[in-house]
């Protein structure tokens, strides 16, 4: 997510730090290394200009000046200002959906085709019943393209959700209108609209969706924006902003492209809070907007609040409690404990979710390693665990030549993979000895080795 910048950023805030006084000169160079940044992630200039010039007005103020530690505080100033240009007020809390409306609360779902709205729709319906327990229905007034109905009812159906039935031969405000009637005489809390989109703006296409909007009268009006497209986001995000009375924006695909620094302008352009950004093709893949913690993860600080959020809700915490007493206590780490561990991280959306939402001197202690061919050997693992009995799991050192071919043949792999993934074993089996009392320096050293690519 948004590599490039993050990387950038984290070098320049890594020499601010270090900086025992500030100048007005060494301010400037630090400022030019942070607009270089910003522009070659794609942010929008005006909105580079107007950060640099407030965080240049702030930096050299008595405050920082006289600060004891001015770099820290340089540090802050830029990331304050950050969190701002993103869309962080007072207090940086998540926008939240307004629902507190007689039910059943329209949200209106618009953007350009392609920029992932039916994704996003399953995503939202999926988070809806979960976490706010709403009962959900969907509808899709895509009636141009190809497939669009049927995608939608597949996504709500994964869901749980209910599904609105269309056909593409029926006028969108129709559908609408019949949706809604459907979704308050059957108690639906929420009635979700797929709208139709193209691939550039026209006028039938803002037409349809104004008309839909002034019939609907939705209590949220989503703007779904691909991180992708570059600088022609902040183009389009104004121009349906111009049009719609948005009330938020879904930034989609933000794990789809190093820079996609231009998705961070739409804030700033249409002046409506960021609420959601999905990532991947999961539908559990749609995570809150926190402006100041994507402030943090862009400057390398990472966001630890999501990464315990995020185990908390996919984590099976008791088994967890029972492998850190086990490890407490000196019992030995087998092969039961590693493949409850590889579960575990596939739940938090695996090796890269979890890096990704690290601080950046955990990001130094993996760089090196190939993360994509990590992921893949963790599931090649399990699936070689999963080949052997429950006597092999639990006592690993029986597994010898003939046990390692059944296991191969059973798993589909060659011998020397079995051979590879016991190897590794042992060394994790290591870490977990040496975990009490062993510094957290070492700790990441020693997990470092375990993940292949050059070190």
């Amino acid at each position: 997510m948004l590599d490039n910048l993050t990387q950038r950023m984290t070098r320049v805030m890594k020499t601010l730090r270090g900086e025992a006084r500030l100048t007005e000169a060494n301010t400037q160079e630090i400022l030019r290394e942070v607009r270089l940044a910003l522009l070659e992630a794609d942010v929008a200039l005006p909105v580079v200009r107007e950060f640099i010039a407030k965080v240049q007005e702030k930096a050299l103020g008595a405050k920082v000046i006289s600060s004891l530690t001015p770099g820290q505080a340089l540090v802050d100033i830029v990331q304050k200002e950050l969190t701002l240009v993103i869309g962080g007020g007072r207090n940086s809390r998540a926008a939240e959906l307004n629902l507190a409306v007689t039910p059943p609360a329209v949200i209106l779902m618009v953007g350009l085709q392609g920029a992932g709205k039916t994704t996003t729709v399953g995503k939202l319906a999926k988070l809806l019943r979960e976490k706010q327990k709403k009962k959900v229905l969907t509808v899709s007034c895509d009636v141009y393209r190809p497939a669009a109905i049927a995608q939608l009812k597949s996504v709500t159906e994964q869901t749980g959700a209910d599904f609105f039935s269309s056909q593409p031969n029926q006028n969108p405000l129709d559908i609408s209108r019949a949706a809604l009637d459907w979704a308050k005489r059957h108690y639906h809390d929420v009635l979700i609209v797929d709208t139709a989109g193209r691939f550039s703006i026209d006028d039938k296409m803002m037409k349809e969706i104004a008309g839909l909007h002034a019939q609907l009268r939705p209590a949220e009006t989503l703007f779904v924006v691909d991180a992708m497209l570059g600088q022609d986001a902040v183009n389009i995000a104004k121009t349906f902003s111009d049009a719609l009375p948005l009330t938020g924006i879904v930034l989609t695909k933000l794990d789809g492209d190093s820079r996609g620094g231009a998705s961070l302008s739409v804030h700033y352009v249409t002046g409506r809070p960021i609420k959601f950004v999905g990532i991947g093709e999961k539908l559990d893949g749609l995570e809150i907007f926190y402006p100041e913690r994507m402030a943090n993860r862009i400057l390398g600080m990472g966001d630890i609040l999501a990464l315990v959020e995020e185990a908390q809700r996919s984590m099976d915490i008791l088994t967890a409690e029972k492998l850190a007493e086990k490890v407490k206590k000196g019992g030995a780490f087998d092969l039961n404990d590693l493949r409850a561990q590889l579960s575990q991280m596939k739940k938090i959306g695996g090796l890269s979710a979890l890096i990704d939402k690290l601080p950046a001197q955990f990001h130094q202690a993996s760089s090196g390693a190939n993360i994509p061919q990590a992921e893949k050997q963790i599931y090649r693992m399990e699936g070689i665990i999963n080949s052997m009995t429950p006597s092999e799991r639990a006592k690993p050192d029986l597994i010898k030549a003939k046990r390692k071919r059944r296991i191969a043949t059973g798993a589909g792999v060659q011998v020397q993979e079995v051979n590879r993934m016991l190897n590794q074993f042992e060394h994790m089996r290591s870490i977990m000895k040496k975990i009490k009392g062993s510094s957290l320096q070492n700790i990441i050293h020693s997990i470092k080795s375990v993940l292949p690519g050059p070190r």
